[in-house]
């Protein structure tokens, strides 16, 4: 599969061509000497000769992504087993549970020897900002108000036990598990369209939070997704996968989770860092 960048590079080289046609029919129309023609028709040929070694160069990418894919999808079992042995990972949904792709990153954590998550969270989005104000009392006061909707973010994004039971009739559509024991890793999925005003002031603070909380934490999508949610991520400081349906997105997950260099993995052109992390081996007896 191509990626966005091949697909412009090749309409930018159509139109060229196009444009270069209209010029040479109409410098042939016109009073044009032998040598001026000689001329248009040897740029003509010049720049057709660049737009087929740009159309191999593409195909030689593309054949590339695909052996790489394809090494990747065989290599699978053995690559991302036991990489999350021993390792508890959260969920957090913005917006309603997708069973696709929680089947997805469950199939991530069993294929590397995690197992079920230890707890998953998903957001009722937007939010009532005014709800939410009036359940937060005692120490939580402090959090009431618009100016302070980030900073409530990041203190849920810590696991703070109280804010969750204070909020979670509010802020919580669907749960499993719970916050008692720490996790070393977060999975992220947004299953809503872009939000704006608090809601988005409110996602943002979780995902800075997440981002500094010392564990991995990875935001992930399918390729096909409609507004990918990649950028977004990316700038509060998570790492992404692209493709997470997929072989290839699932071992950048688990590597990920595990502590591999942190970026932006899969297969379009946001994964500005490959297509997964680099592949450490794993240290005798797993």
């Amino acid at each position: 599969m191509f990626d966005l960048r091949y697909h412009v590079a090749s309409l930018a080289a159509v139109f060229v061509a196009l444009l270069i046609g209209i010029l040479v029919g109409v410098g042939m129309s016109g009073k044009v000497d032998d040598a001026e023609k000689k001329q248009l028709k040897s740029d003509v040929s010049r720049l057709n000769a660049q737009l087929d070694a740009a159309g191999a160069r593409r195909a030689t990418k593309a054949r590339e992504q695909e052996a790489g894919r394809e090494v990747v999808k065989n290599a699978y079992p053995l690559l991302i087993a036991d990489r999350l042995r021993g390792d508890r990972i959260a969920i957090l949904f913005a917006g309603a549970v997708d069973a696709g792709l929680r089947g997805d990153v469950e199939r991530t954590l069993s294929d590397a020897g995690s197992g079920a998550p230890a707890r998953m969270r998903a957001l009722k989005l937007p939010i009532d900002a005014t709800q939410v104000d009036s359940a937060l009392n005692g120490e939580l006061r402090s959090y009431r108000g618009d100016a302070e909707i980030d900073d409530l973010g990041r203190k849920l994004a810590g696991g703070d036990t109280p804010a969750w039971d204070a909020l979670s009739t509010k802020l919580v559509e669907e749960k499993a598990g719970s916050f008692r024991r720490s996790v070393d890793g977060v999975v992220v999925v947004r299953t809503v369209k872009p939000q704006e005003g608090k809601t988005a002031q409110f996602l943002a603070g979780i995902y800075d939070g997440l981002a500094d909380s010392g564990v991995p934490a990875v935001g992930v999508e399918i390729s096909d997704v409609r507004e990918s949610a990649v950028p977004v991520w990316s700038d509060a400081g998570l790492s992404t996968v692209d493709d997470v349906e997929g072989p290839a997105g699932r071992l950048a997950l688990a590597l990920l989770l595990s502590g591999s260099a942190s970026g932006n993995y899969g297969l379009k052109a946001s994964a500005s860092d490959g297509i997964v992390p680099p592949i450490e081996q794993l240290p005798a007896g797993g």
